[in-house]
Formats: structure tokens, C-alpha cells, sequence
């Protein structure tokens, strides 16, 4: 089975960065791993249209983690295309009552004071996820040969997809805007580290990561 990938990058409120959200095109479905934020919702109808995505063919929307600027369209697709929304319980309470510091361990209070301004997650955009995934599943039933990883550190929730041809989409525990390295906002920096060992056993030839281009996980030291 052929996979290809195509990368959308969409901006943040006010431009401040931009998040990736990935489709993923398997021999006649899609599946989109993260949604960006709802800023740039139609920035994205316009990217899956172009790829051939429409309401029969995207076979399920994989959020990496529960952050504002990977859900903020997932609720709006699944209205649109009919598809499930597939994310981790650990991250639950993000998504379904917009609270982007549900189940962390700490919040840089920095973050916590322009989280009013820039991490906003419309109750209109809230939703209660059709699949919980834990680590280890097969996505063969979506038509993706590939298998969800566990990596929590940037969230208690995070999960990374491992295709079998060693693409790893990892949501914000790694991130690539200027070098490769570990996200900056973290919620367990030991635990982030222990996933990233765990990454480093596995068969990863490239990674995909939640901001920045796509790189090889030895640059990560």
C-alpha cells in the first residue's frame, strides 16, 4: 500500500507561528492527523479539497493532543465529512470543555496569562472524541498502516502515529521552527525525555513534527 503525505501549515491568531496538520493519502482514503486552529478553518477546507478529500474518503480525523491550534476544526469536519475524531483520554477534557490546562501537571504562568488571547478554543469548537486510543492500535481499520505511540510530556494525553514505513507524526513533543529539539512548552520535561528514548528503539526514519520541518530524530540529542 502506497502512502502519501502532504503537509498543511497553517498560521496561528495574529501570526505568531504556524502548526502542522497532515494528510495523509493511502491507495483511495485520506486520514488527517490534527486540525489546526479555527482561525484558519478555511485555509484548510481549501488544502483537503485540493488533495481530493471529501465526505466519504477522510476516514478519521487522529489528534495528537488536545491543544486549541491541533482541535480547533475538528468538530466542524466531523459535521462536515461525517468522519470520527480519534485522541487519547489523557487529553480528554481539552477538547471537550476547552480547557488547555485540564489534566497538566503545572502551567507556565506566563502561558496561563495569554492563554485568553492567543489559545482560544470556542465552545462552538468543543467536542467529545468517537474513538479513544491507547498505545499500540492499529489504524489498518482507517486504511493507514501505521500504529499510535504513547509520548506523553508535552501533555499527559500526547500520542505520536508510526506508519510502517517509518514516518513519525509527533505531535508537539518534538518541534522544528528554527533546529530540531523538544518543544518548548512542556508539561513533564522527564517524562517528555523518556518518550523520546522510547522513539529512539523504534524504526523511525523520518518525523513530522506538530511545528517546523520534517527531520531526522538523531538531531535530536
Amino acid at each position: 500500500m502506497t502512502q502519501e503525505i502532504r503537509t498543511i501549515r497553517l498560521w496561528l491568531p495574529m501570526h505568531i507561528s504556524r502548526v502542522n496538520c497532515y494528510l495523509i493519502k493511502t491507495d483511495s482514503d485520506f486520514i488527517l492527523i490534527d486540525t489546526g486552529s479555527s482561525n484558519q478553518r478555511g485555509e484548510l477546507e481549501q488544502e483537503l479539497e485540493a488533495a481530493g478529500c471529501r465526505p466519504g474518503n477522510l476516514r478519521v480525523i487522529v489528534i495528537t493532543h488536545g491543544d486549541f491550534d491541533h482541535t480547533g476544526n475538528a468538530a466542524y469536519l466531523r459535521q462536515k465529512f461525517g468522519t470520527p475524531i480519534a485522541m487519547h483520554k489523557g487529553d480528554l477534557g481539552m477538547a471537550d470543555h476547552g480547557d488547555m490546562f485540564w489534566n497538566r501537571k503545572s502551567g507556565n504562568v506566563i502561558i496561563r496569562k495569554l492563554a485568553p488571547i492567543f489559545m482560544k478554543f470556542p465552545q462552538a469548537d468543543w467536542f467529545t472524541p468517537d474513538v479513544l486510543v491507547e498505545d499500540g492500535l492499529r489504524l489498518s481499520d482507517y486504511g493507514c498502516e501505521g500504529r499510535v505511540l504513547s509520548i506523553p510530556g508535552h501533555s499527559l494525553g500526547s500520542i505520536g502515529i508510526l506508519t510502517d514505513d517509518g514516518s513519525l507524526f509527533c505531535g508537539d513533543l518534538l518541534d522544528n521552527t528554527d533546529k530540531p529539539r523538544f518543544n518548548t512548552i512542556m508539561d513533564d520535561p522527564t517524562t517528555a525525555r523518556a518518550s523520546a528514548d522510547r522513539l529512539k528503539e523504534l524504526a523511525v526514519k523520518m518525523v513530522y513534527p506538530g511545528h517546523g520541518a520534517p527531520f531526522a530524530l538523531e538531531m535530536i540529542k
